[in-house]
């Protein structure tokens, strides 16, 4: 299956989808979130849809396409969203706030996709038609750390901070908590974010 965008650039989504296809790749979704990728099979896919598992392949030559048309559009989507925070021009403190705005603005819409990367980024980064998950994931660590290091060098942040293990920690914490984040609790995900800002910038120690 040809992708949204060319995986060398990835140029944004341009065939509009049939609302069967958008129905397939929701439920497809749903049980990737709940069982993993590679646990679920195209007869589970088929089934949660009322469908025929052969009725499937007219849509999509595999889950792998499947899982392809879902983390394609959570990347393009996301790396617009970033980029749109880092073209404000805004100093170094605000634009770490507006990317973690976005990524947790990220988790009720792309749950589904998040999920995948959580269970099975290594597993998919593994296959040819993933390898564009690389160039993704290098890009976007590259926008980050430029805003760590810029916030330390004009001394908005400490001057030992380690920019790429900020990233990390920062990362690997924002998308984990697509586990146990649900819509509709005691926080949304802006409140979220906000709280997780707050301990960023003001800390937990009273001191």
């Amino acid at each position: 299956m040809t992708t949204s965008a060319d995986r060398g650039g990835r140029a944004g989504h341009a065939a509009p989808r049939s609302e069967r296809r958008e129905h397939l790749v929701r439920l497809a979704g749903e049980l990737f979130a709940e069982k993993g990728f590679q646990a679920t099979t195209v007869r589970n896919i088929a089934t949660e849809a009322g469908i025929f598992s052969g009725s499937l392949y007219h849509h999509f030559d595999s889950k792998e396409s499947i899982a392809d048309e879902i983390l394609s559009c959570f990347f393009d989507q996301l790396m617009a969203s970033y980029r749109t925070v880092l073209d404000e021009g805004a100093n170094p403190r605000d634009a770490l706030a507006g990317l973690v705005r976005v990524a947790f603005g990220s988790l009720e819409r792309h749950r589904a996709a998040i999920t995948v990367i959580q269970k099975d980024w290594n597993y998919l980064k593994g296959l040819d038609r993933f390898a564009y998950l690389t160039k993704f994931e290098d890009e976007v660590e590259r926008m980050w750390v430029d805003v760590l290091s810029t916030g330390r060098e004009q001394d908005f942040f400490r001057a030992d901070l380690d920019p790429k293990i900020t990233y990390l920690m920062i990362r690997d914490t924002v998308w984990a908590a697509v586990r146990w984040f649900r819509p509709g609790g005691r926080l949304d995900a802006d409140a979220l974010a906000g709280h997780y800002l707050g301990v960023i910038f003001d800390g937990i120690d009273r001191r």
